[in-house]
């Protein structure tokens, strides 16, 4: 998708992103809600860690988005089925592992019925090297899934630049607890404090689609930044037009979640109402991409969408946008951080870029 944009038109969006950042700096209610919430402005948030440039959610990825300065390592937390909390974002493991060849009679089983131990014997970097040839590295084939222990080392491991964590609790109705047991963790890394806020030296923001997911952090960590996640369709916003996808008729996924918006103004303002008053700091809303493809979704970070979101008091981190042409098209409509699988160029986008490219830092960590 990047590689289809010209150099010239790259390096434009990059500098219509730092003259539009340079505009907003002083005036962008967003950053003042953010400042208020303790939350980094605008947010850098490492989408699975670097997951383009390294398999999702693996070693590589989380220490390449902290060595290339991402403000925040974004995960999806699950729990095995002996209560150790890793991250993985599907609820099923044969996208991003071996578990067909590994457990051939399990292999349709969730996260949840295999121990930590079982899926420490699971590659979860090869399937990258098979998809993504152009970046494959032989040393991403047998990376581990990691637990939340293995990430808050990742987080804490260089003195020079220790980021955030961005916590969603992911399908939380098959880990009932899991919120308590989440708490539970980060006091006992020191993340959490005994009052439930967010430790000094640390950054952390908590994120689901649930609503009562949401509910039941507010009541485990009521102190601690979080997000309520907007998508349109069942369990979350009432679509305007209720067909399917097959019933649809469109010829994309893509085109068919363009397609889709709330059902009204009121609609969008009930989740927004419901989020500010079950502790949420901001929203997280999906954004449709110009060049479609398999994560453009819902146009959700419509000016008049941010707008109202910021008048709650809410601030707006949309997912996730990887090209410089959409950076620009997000910040342009008020939005406040990205969730972004291209940490590297959205740092370069904020005028933030590393001083080693992605191929250098791989090397330098062993990778």
């Amino acid at each position: 998708m990047f590689a289809t944009w010209s150099k010239t038109l790259y390096l434009g969006a990059l500098l219509m992103g730092a003259v539009a950042l340079d505009a907003q700096a002083d005036s962008h209610p967003g950053e003042a809600l953010a400042k208020v919430a303790g939350v980094t402005w605008p947010a850098v948030i490492a989408h699975r860690g670097a997951s383009y440039d390294a398999p999702e959610s693996t070693r590589a990825a989380y220490v390449l988005a902290r060595e290339l300065g991402a403000d925040y390592l974004e995960m999806d937390l699950q729990r095995t089925r002996d209560g150790a909390l890793v991250a993985l974002h599907d609820v099923s493991l044969l996208r991003t592992t071996d578990v067909a060849n590994k457990f051939p009679q399990r292999q349709d089983q969730p996260v949840s019925e295999f121990t930590l131990a079982e899926l420490k014997t699971l590659d979860a970097g090869s399937w990258y090297n098979s998809a993504n040839a152009p970046r494959a590295r032989p040393t991403f084939a047998g990376l581990q899934i990691l637990t939340l222990d293995e990430i808050i080392d990742i987080a804490e491991a260089n003195p020079a630049h220790k980021p955030g964590l961005y916590i969603e609790t992911k399908a939380p109705l098959l880990f009932p607890g899991i919120e308590h047991d989440l708490k539970a963790k980060l006091q006992a890394r020191g993340w959490v404090t005994s009052a439930n806020g967010v430790a000094a030296g640390h950054r952390l923001i908590l994120q689901t689609f649930e609503k009562n997911s949401l509910q039941l952090l507010d009541k485990e960590m009521p102190a601690v930044p979080k997000v309520l996640l907007l998508w349109v369709g069942a369990g979350s916003i009432e679509p305007k037009n209720p067909q399917t996808f097959a019933q649809s008729g469109a010829t994309s996924r893509a085109a068919y979640y363009a397609s889709q918006a709330p059902k009204d103004r009121a609609e969008f303002e009930r989740w927004l109402d419901f989020a500010k008053a079950n502790g949420a700091a901001g929203t997280g809303p999906s954004a449709a991409l110009t060049e479609g493809g398999d994560q453009s979704y819902m146009d959700l970070v419509q000016p008049w969408m941010n707008s109202m979101t910021h008048d709650k008091g809410l601030f707006v981190h949309v997912y996730t946008v990887d090209d410089p042409v959409d950076y620009q098209k997000v910040m342009a409509a008020g939005v406040d951080g990205i969730f972004t699988n291209r940490a590297s160029e959205l740092l370069k986008f904020y005028g933030r870029a590393s001083s080693q490219s992605v191929g250098q830092i791989l090397q330098a960590q062993g990778f």
